[in-house]
């Protein structure tokens, strides 16, 4: 059978994912890793250095996603279908470029976790993201921004003469073009991955990529990799160098043995071997008591490997219903990345590219040596199984093969991504043989840019929509330096500023364009936010209830677009930030005006439920707050390891924590 492409839909029960925040994203991601310099002081020098290089001081210019919500209905998702005599694998274009499933044609088995609904969860950097698969993380340390985003998608020529599929976009975090190109070679069990991100620019950039595949779990999967030791990242965030595979009294290969959600990176080593001439392979795989599963492995520049597990407590078995459904069993991840870690970032230096091969397929090894007391047997048996299934070099050819067909353009355009690449490349005049970001994608999100870069100015938009998209990469940032100083105009140059650390200077933008600014609350936000975030949120508490009497003014002639999407967005992401403000700091009844103000449909969202309890109780009536949970509400955004639900509980009675609201993924104290 000859490889084919081809379409597919696929059909899910499936939430809304929402409308983007229009907020601009002035503070550091929640979900961002981070180490203090006493736990990077004993780090492995390299180690050490990219944990501490080029972290995020902001999200921007990516925007928040927090529309979601947990109503699911049946919904069509266009699907790219890549397959042969042995694999068939479904990837999803619109979500990331997500493969959602790799089947192993004459068996029929499923070699991933399958997610069998779309349900956004609050754990991307940006917010909304979804379990199952396997996801490309580019950016910074986290999920990536794009996991529920278009990707651009096309057939290329393969290099053995048949098909390929290659998925690219511009990560705007870091301003890097990517491309993933899915081969797989008409005689192959494994699919190919060859993975490039170029840095156009002429100064170095932080870069981050791990690539995380979801495996099913039960009580016989156990995970391998050619360690004796991983660093140990858990749900107290430190960073610890353990053994493999017995830690702790258990064997924590084995995904259910850990009672708490835990990342365990493996110590692989890559230092050659002068006998062999080369360092250990990088791969990893997760075998089922029968010694059969999925197998990964790459060439030697991804050397990072991974194990994620959720754990057998209730926390974490709480958390895989909620990103799926209740009945579907849960799943571990095995995950490869270009560090150690996922707390680090390495350096692409200006004009410079790093790209590699990856291969996924499956795997079977003796159970009997794989579920072994012996962990050097076990291991060893896994990897002879993989050097038969799939030799060392035969990686090695590939991926000399695929670099010789990475610059191939694109032929048939089976999917499209953003416009923002394309503003990019036209305005900075980058040439990126085989991933074309070409005019006739832009779209009306950077049409003010293109104006700003052909006439110097950015146009009137108008007052019945809050303001568009900020950037704020360097060029983009001398552009509205020189622009006519506008009330937008000074909005946009502030949060630049903001983005390049300049605060003093986004203050002054800012405060600059409230005095002619029609609508003074997109300002008068990003002003509150700054006080917030700079260790005044007392004065940040006034000026959000500033702000959102602004948003809300029935005199206003912009209220005439309250109507539409954009419109209730800004209103639900402003209310919520000036009420979480205002109790905060103790203001309960200025939140109360706050929350008077609020159209009514608004009042019902769930985030709003849990602030209609804080300000109860604020206002000293734990009954009526008490009645809030037991009425029911769920959170769709709830945060990976936020205890809000617990914490507020807590506070309005000495009762047991419902199960529905126990999202705890910490051992007590």
């Amino acid at each position: 059978m000859a490889t084919t492409v081809r379409r597919a839909v696929l059909t899910l029960p499936a939430a809304p994912l929402g409308p983007e925040n229009p907020l601009p994203a002035l503070g550091a991601p929640a979900g961002a890793h981070a180490l203090d310099e006493r736990t990077r002081a004993g780090l492995p020098r390299d180690m050490a250095r990219q944990a501490g290089y080029g972290p995020l001081r902001s999200l921007l210019p990516v925007r928040i996603l927090d529309g979601y919500g947990r109503q699911r209905q049946e919904r069509e998702f266009e699907a790219l279908v890549l397959e042969n005599a042995h694999l068939r694998a479904t990837v999803l274009p619109g979500l990331g470029g997500r493969v959602h499933s790799l089947v192993h044609v004459p068996t029929g088995r499923e070699l991933l976790y399958r997610n069998p609904v779309f349900q956004p969860a609050n754990f991307a950097l940006n917010g909304a993201w979804f379990s199952g698969g396997i996801e490309w993380n580019i950016g910074a340390t986290g999920h990536t921004t794009l996991a529920c985003a278009p990707l651009h998608a096309a057939t290329v020529p393969a290099p053995d003469g048949g098909v390929m599929l290659r998925l690219w976009e511009w990560e705007r975090l870091r301003d890097l073009p990517f491309q993933v190109d899915l081969w797989l070679p008409e005689d192959s069990e494994y699919l190919y991955a060859g993975v490039r991100i170029r840095n156009p620019h002429e100064r170095p950039a932080p870069v981050y990529w791990w690539s995380n595949t979801a495996v099913p779990e039960d009580h016989g999967t156990r995970v391998l990799a050619p360690a004796d030791e991983a660093w140990n990242h858990g749900c107290e965030r430190s960073l610890r160098r353990i053994p493999v595979p017995d830690w702790q009294g258990a064997d924590r290969t084995y995904p259910l043995r850990s009672e708490y959600a835990a990342d365990y990176f493996y110590e692989v080593d890559h230092e050659p071997d002068p006998a062999a001439g080369a360092g250990t392979r990088p791969w990893i795989a997760a075998l089922d008591a029968a010694g059969s599963g999925l197998a990964q492995t790459s060439t030697d520049v991804l050397r990072g490997r991974k194990l994620f597990v959720w754990g057998s407590g209730a926390g974490g078995r709480r958390w895989q219903d909620w990103l799926t459904e209740p009945g579907s069993g849960g799943y571990a991840e095995i995950q490869a990345g270009l560090a150690r870690t996922q707390l680090e970032h390495v350096r692409l230096e200006a004009g410079a590219e790093l790209s590699w091969l990856e291969a996924y397929g499956p795997l079977t090894a003796d159970p009997a040596a794989v579920h072994g007391p012996d962990w050097a047997a076990a291991r060893a048996e896994a990897g002879r199984a993989l050097d038969a299934a799939l030799p060392r070099h035969r990686v090695e050819e590939a991926y000399a093969a695929w670099r010789g067909a990475a610059d191939t353009e694109p032929g048939e355009r089976l999917a499209r991504g953003s416009g923002w690449g394309a503003l990019e490349v036209l305005c900075g005049g980058h040439k990126l043989p085989g991933t074309p970001f070409a005019e006739s994608d832009l779209g009306e999100e950077q049409q003010p840019w293109l104006e700003l870069w052909r006439s110097g100015a950015l146009p009137d938009p108008g007052r019945t929509a809050p303001p568009g998209p900020s950037l704020v990469a360097p060029h983009w940032r001398d552009m509205l330096e020189t622009a006519p100083a506008d009330p937008l105009t000074e909005y946009h140059l502030g949060v630049a500023q903001w983005h390049a650390g300049d605060v003093a200077q986004a203050i002054r933008s800012w405060e600059r364009g409230l005095p002619r600014a029609a609508s003074r609350w997109p300002l008068l936000r990003c002003l509150a936010a700054a006080d917030t975030l700079s260790g005044d949120p007392v004065r940040g508490a006034r000026r959000y209830a500033e702000a959102f009497a602004d948003l809300a003014d029935p005199a206003d002639p912009a209220q005439a677009g309250r109507g539409s999407a954009a419109w209730e967005a800004a209103e639900s992401a402003l209310g919520r930030e000036a009420m979480t403000a205002l109790l905060e700091t103790g203001r309960p009844a200025e939140a109360r005006a706050v929350w008077d103000r609020l159209r009514p449909a608004l009042r019902e969202q769930p985030r709003f439920r849990l602030l209609a309890a804080l300000l109860l109780a604020a206002e000293g009536h734990m009954a009526a707050a008490r009645r809030v949970f037991e009425d029911g509400f769920e959170l769709p955004d709830l945060r990976e390891g936020d205890e809000i639900l617990a914490e507020v509980w807590s506070r309005i009675t000495d009762r047991p924590l419902p199960p529905a609201y126990d999202f705890r993924m910490r051992p007590p104290g």
